[in-house]
């Protein structure tokens, strides 16, 4: 996961097999997930937190949701996903400190930017992140029972993985906090940074006493090297401290050989036994190669030419026996092969015939579907007419409070008009009484004139009559004088008072008229107001009535909508669940086909590999989860069907495939997980017929759980990894760099050869002459462009093995690819090695033959075994290319190219050993009739021992051939790779 982040730049490939992933449902899973999403925020990509933090919310929903589980990993895992959750939030705050914490103090000084403020926050940050980092750690162990050596078996040591990254955090996290502290302590008062000096106390004891418990595991003791904490803490208010502190360095040992290098280790240590064994056994065939004893042409003419050629005669019938023999595999091969292609046929047109089941299902669905937007379109049309009534509803509102508006400045003009008034009849009363009032000064100057007349009378005639009443009259007189003035001033005042009362009563005269005029424009103000608002009143009372017409009349199309829409929709459900019911109908007889096909006589016949029943029960998993995923959406929302008819028919057929390649491969398996094997596929077929008979049933569609199926593929799938075959022990991850370490191995094989033979020409060349020079140039010759074939096959080979992995891959890795075809792989391998080891032993052959040591046996033997080497190569790439591959026909063309420089150095071979033995003929002349009898009998004694010896070696070759199938069919998976 880490190379994969740091490759694609990104966690985006690992975000979307983790949503795949049942987090919520399987605790160990999550907690397992934790450990692995830490590891990528500390060594992943520094785009990994980007591509995370979007998922902040689900991880603290899922935190939420472990939080309930009091027992188990349920508490473990919610505190887990809290602590992510507050590293994600630290580095997003805080993006100069990497996922790993690695910083030097100079980095450190430049995150908080040289303000004391900054390192304040951060350092509460990082005692927030310390505190969960120690909640964790506190947690695991007081979910252990610490009694017993927890720390040495597997559920122990699945608790106590994660904490190796914990560990690692916190010792960066303790010596940020002691180093930022410090600086705090230099700028800011003590007292400031109590809480901060008792926060840190606190987590100090948790961490040393966390330390010292892990540092005596056993689990950690040879993982991991876990610093000890000072006895005391440090004492920030002693500056001088600083030089005292020892950072906590964490220390991973240098890993020793894991169990997972011990497989190659095993295989190479096989591959020197097999390969030792091989060349013991070649040396007890063709005899030793590294004899001392001088190359005796005489001991290898000892028969002559005759026997030697029924010798190739008899061989070459053998071959030609063996080559019928193959012939009839093939042919019998290719007749079950065109049995299959017929049985998938027949498959494929019933699959095409769901399919076009499953395209009328969905065009009628897509027809209510439009249906169902024609509504919708419909009912959006009747929300509008509701907006625009709402918008009519909203202006005759607004009319309202227009209405309301004038209706209250009406009130205020009437008001104003009657207080008008009011002040009007007051003005009017006091010019009348101002008019009384002079009316009365009027009258009394009018009385006061007649009185003083009456009384000048009345003294002219008393004058005269009464003189002793003079002084008296005189006194009246004076009084009604000095009353006179009064009365005069009186008037006078009075006089004043009436021209102040006349001048009030034209400036209130003046008021009135023109307050009549202004009563008379509010009147017509009135008038016209109080016609606008009936006119307004008109149009509201118009509005409201056509209105609720329209109100009414979308109100009964909405209503007839929704109940065409209501019946549509049942009619939509109704429709979808027959279909439903038919698709689970042919599901249910599809499986039960297949149980009543396990007792035909005709399947008994039939085998298959436990390899394929492994790939068909995965795919069947599969299709059950993705079966219960659809069967939750569609109880969800039983509209929407879209994604359980695809479901329901591929679980069928996936089902009954499973069951019949359980079948066929029980046939070739041991008695007792046969039966096993075959019991556990008719469950597996009962339980998925009652699953699928749930689905039809309305009451029990909601109630159908699948979880049966799944219990008993996870028992087939169980069984079948029992039967699968002991071959190479190398782990399927593995498989794409052990292709490339082997075709590497034989490229420098073949180049380590090739300059072997141009090295043993030059020497040839300095230290032979004649004949066998001649003989040495020209087997050394046809080497040498044997190397160079082989060096294009291989070469070609590569060429044609990437473009199969590059053109089957897909979206997966080559490695992937690889682990995916593992047997194509292992071909692959056992044919790159066969094609390495035959070259080298070629060379040592010809060196041998070169130096007088050998034999011309051993180099034709070794030609004959590289081009059989170089052929099964060939097949082996040639097996998943496409035929119309320019790659394949360049291969093709280079396999020809080595069958023909083969057959060059076996000729060449040939031609040089005859040149030899003419020149070491033997001389006949010389010898007397006895010693020719006597050499006669020896030879014919020689003869006889040959064929025996002859005879034996060949029983001797067919047993070490058949021993060879075997052992090769036990490691391919031969006995188990038959097909009916």
């Amino acid at each position: 996961c880490i190379l994969g982040t740091h490759h694609e730049k990104g966690a985006q490939t690992f975000w979307s097999v983790v949503n795949r992933l049942p987090l919520s449902g399987n605790a160990v899973l999550c907690w397992k997930f934790c450990h692995v999403f830490h590891k990528l925020l500390r060594d992943g990509h520094s785009n990994v937190l980007k591509d995370s933090v979007r998922y902040k919310n689900e991880l603290s929903d899922m935190s939420r949701m472990w939080g309930h589980l009091s027992e188990g990993y349920g508490q473990l895992c919610s505190i887990y996903l809290k602590l992510l959750r507050t590293k994600m939030e630290f580095h997003t705050k805080n993006p100069r400190f990497p996922g790993n914490l690695q910083m030097s103090d100079r980095q450190l000084d430049e995150a908080g930017e040289n303000d004391v403020n900054n390192f304040f926050q951060l350092t509460v940050e990082m005692f927030d992140y310390l505190e969960w980092e120690l909640n964790l750690f506190q947690t695991v162990f007081n979910s252990l029972d610490m009694s017993r050596s927890v720390s040495v078996t597997a559920a122990g040591q699945c608790r106590l993985a994660p904490l190796i990254q914990v560990i690692l955090d916190c010792s960066h996290l303790y010596d940020y906090t002691v180093k930022l502290l410090f600086k705090l302590h230099s700028c800011l008062p003590a007292d400031t940074l109590q809480g901060h000096r008792d926060r840190f106390l606190e987590q100090f004891r948790k961490l040393k006493d966390l330390f010292y418990r892990s540092s005596n595991l056993q689990y950690f003791k040879r993982l991991i090297q876990i610093p000890q904490l000072p006895e005391n803490p440090p004492n920030f208010l002693r500056a001088s401290a600083l030089s005292e502190h020892i950072s906590p360095v964490v220390v991973i040992p240098a890993e020793a050989s894991s169990p997972d290098s011990e497989p190659i280790t095993d295989l190479v240590e096989m591959d020197t036994a097999a390969q030792s064994l091989f060349d013991n056994k070649f040396d007890d065939i063709f005899g030793s190669s590294f004899s001392n004893d001088p190359f005796n042409f005489n001991s290898q003419n000892g028969m002559n030419k005759d026997d030697k050629d029924r010798l190739i005669e008899q061989l070459y019938r053998e071959i030609a026996a063996l080559k019928e023999e193959l012939e009839n595999f093939k042919a019998e091969s290719e007749r079950r092969a065109l049995q299959l292609r017929g049985r998938i046929s027949e498959l494929e047109a019933e699959l095409a015939e769901q399919r076009h089941l499953k395209q009328q299902a969905l065009d009628e669905s897509e027809f209510l579907r439009a249906e169902l937007e024609e509504l919708k379109k419909q009912r959006e049309d009747t929300e509008k007419a509701q907006r625009s009534l709402t918008e009519i509803e909203r202006k005759a509102q607004a009319n309202e409070q227009r209405y309301t508006k004038l209706k209250e400045k009406y009130s205020e003009l009437v008001q104003n008009h009657a207080d008008l008034l009011r002040k009007n009849a007051e003005v009017t009363k006091q010019v009348t009484v101002a008019r009384q009032a002079q009316g009365d000064v009027e009258r009394e100057k009018k009385e006061l004139e007649d009185s003083f007349q009456r009384v000048s009378e009345q003294a002219q005639r008393k004058s005269q009559e009464q003189t002793e009443v003079l002084e008296t009259l005189k006194r009246e007189l004076a009084a009604s004088k000095q009353e006179l003035q009064a009365l005069q001033g009186t008037l006078e005042s009075s006089t004043q008072l009436g021209a102040e009362q006349s001048t009030r009563i034209v400036s209130l005269e003046q008021e009135r008229d023109s307050l009549s005029q202004a009563a008379e424009q509010h009147g017509e103000e009135m008038a016209a107001l109080r016609a606008e608002l009936q006119q307004l009143r008109d149009t509201l009372s118009s509005e409201k009535e056509s209105s609720k017409k329209v109100l009414e009349t979308l109100q009964t199309q909405l209503k007839d909508k929704e109940d065409m829409e209501q019946a549509l929709q049942q009619r939509l459900s109704k429709e979808q669940f027959a279909l439903l019911q038919g698709t689970a109908r042919e599901a249910e007889q599809m499986v039960q086909d297949s149980l009543s096909r396990l007792e035909d006589p005709a399947h008994i016949s039939c085998t298959s590999s436990a390899d394929n029943l492994l790939s068909r029960t995965l795919a069947a998993c599969e299709c059950v989860e993705r079966l219960q995923d659809a069967h939750s959406k569609y109880l969800s929302d039983h509209t929407d069907m879209s994604s359980l008819l695809p479901c329901v028919a591929l679980f069928a057929h996936l089902i009954s495939d499973t069951i019949l390649q359980g079948s066929a491969t029980s046939h070739m398996a041991p008695m007792e997980p046969a039966d096993r094997l075959l019991e556990a596929c008719k469950q597996c077929g009962s339980e998925a017929i009652s699953y699928l008979g749930a689905l039809r049933e309305p009451g029990t569609l909601e109630g159908a759980d699948c979880t049966p199926v799944r219990n008993c593929l996870s028992r087939i799938r169980a069984i079948g990894e029992a039967l699968r075959p002991k071959g190479l022990d190398v782990k399927q991850e593995e498989l794409g760099d052990l292709v490339d370490k082997e075709m590497a191995a034989t490229s420098a094989a073949i180049e380590t050869a090739a300059a072997r033979i141009e090295e043993m020409l030059s020497k040839a060349r300095a230290g032979d002459t004649g004949v066998k020079l001649e003989v040495n140039e020209r087997i050394l010759g046809s080497c040498t462009d044997l190397m160079q074939a082989i060096r294009v096959l291989v070469l070609t080979s590569k060429d044609l093995q990437r473009e199969i992995v590059e053109s089957g891959r897909g979206a997966a890795s080559p490695k992937e690819f690889y682990a995916k075809n593992s047997r194509w792989t292992e071909g692959l391998i056992s044919a790159s090695k066969a094609v390495g080891w035959g070259a080298t032993v070629m060379v040592d052959a010809a060196d041998l033959m070169v130096q007088g040591k050998g034999k011309f046996e051993e180099l034709m033997v070794c030609s004959h075994e590289i081009a059989a080497s170089t052929a099964q190569l060939v097949a082996a790439s040639k097996v998943k290319a496409d035929k119309d591959s320019a790659n394949l026909s360049k291969l093709q063309q280079a396999s020809r190219g080595v069958n023909q420089a083969t057959a060059a150095v076996v000729a060449s071979t040939k031609s040089g050993k005859w040149q030899i033995e003419e020149k070491d003929s033997m001389d006949f002349s010389s010898m007397t009739l006895t010693q020719i009898k006597r050499q006669e009998m020896d030879s014919q004694v020689r003869v006889l021992e040959l064929e025996n010896q002859l005879q034996k070696e060949r029983q001797k070759l067919g047993e070490l051939r058949k021993k060879h199938y075997e052992l090769a069919g036990v490691a391919e998976g031969w006995e188990e790779d038959g097909e009916c």
